[in-house]
């Protein structure tokens, strides 16, 4: 069940703080509507970690595609001077 608080919860932050567990955000809300997210940092560098990872794939997915990275056998030899 999500986490769900209302942003004036935060003057008592050190309540809201250790209801913040490892893969289980708070959700605060201002006047009924969700407004902030309250993570873990361990969560949030992993979180960051995979949306760099698939930037990349997504980069490396459209260079196949397109051939623009790919190098003849003789462009690879004389780049590393074979």
């Amino acid at each position: 069940m999500p986490n769900i608080k209302p942003v004036s919860d935060l003057r008592n932050y050190n309540d809201v703080l250790r209801s913040c567990q490892i893969g289980e955000p708070v959700f605060l809300t201002k006047n009924g509507r969700g407004r902030y997210v309250l993570l873990d940092i361990q969560e949030y560098e992993k979180q960051q970690a995979v949306i760099k990872l698939l930037s990349k794939l997504s980069e490396a997915e459209d260079a196949v595609k397109t051939g623009e990275e790919w190098k003849s056998l003789d462009d690879l030899k004389k780049a590393l001077e074979v």
